[in-house]
């Protein structure tokens, strides 16, 4: 599944402070390799450099009130 900028993800990297956390994906990036990179905005820090497989789409309740 590729994520777009925008997107709500965790991220899954026991060696990150965020570890578990959710946060926005602000920047896509391709390597030479063809494959994508994030970097990913949390509420207190951003994560740079994290690869497809380390995060996965949130569940997120996007409850419209009119």
């Amino acid at each position: 599944m590729a994520f777009e900028k925008g997107d709500a993800v965790v991220l899954h990297d026991e060696h990150s402070e965020f570890d578990g956390q959710t946060g926005e994906i602000t920047q896509v990036s391709e390597t030479m390799f063809g494959d994508a990179t994030y970097i990913i905005q949390f509420e207190e820090g951003q994560e740079a450099g994290i690869s497809e497989d380390a995060i996965e789409a949130a569940d997120v309740d996007e409850d419209d009130e009119e």
